[in-house]
């Protein structure tokens, strides 16, 4: 896929801090209960780390008890990529920036009692937080 944002690996790997580098061009994931977004409650938009595009609004956000930032549903349908990841030995839906292809995290259909039941479990190393009061 031809992505809006697109960088050479230098590039990304000097514009990065080498965790979020890991996680969001290496497919990484940070240790769970360790990412500073898990816990944030405030008004606000998520961003992508890498790219500032729109990915998902605090009031989707919700406690999956996973130790990552979970939300039921993106911003906007497009604002994401769905790729089949079976690394690991296991068969999971990976979470993409659809407009500069970093790595998120994973999606899970078991998000009960969301309105979609879908749980987007993300990395708080993607993601910038920008509390609604500073947009």
């Amino acid at each position: 896929m031809a992505y809006s944002v697109e960088k050479s690996d230098e590039q990304w790997r000097a514009e990065l801090a080498p965790e979020q580098y890991q996680v969001l061009r290496q497919a990484g994931t940070e240790r769970a209960w360790t990412g500073e977004l898990l816990d944030e409650s405030r008004a606000g938009l998520y961003t992508c780390a890498a790219c500032g595009a729109e990915l998902f609004q605090s009031g989707t956000k919700f406690d999956s008890h996973c130790g990552w930032p979970s939300f039921y549903e993106s911003v906007r349908p497009e604002a994401v990529e769905l790729l089949e990841d079976t690394s690991h030995g296991m068969s999971r839906t990976e979470v993409r920036c659809a407009n500069c292809g970093s790595h998120l995290g994973h999606v899970f259909p078991d998000g009960f009692g969301t309105p979609t039941g879908d749980r987007y479990c993300m990395n708080s190393l993607s993601l910038q937080f920008t509390p609604e009061a500073d947009a």
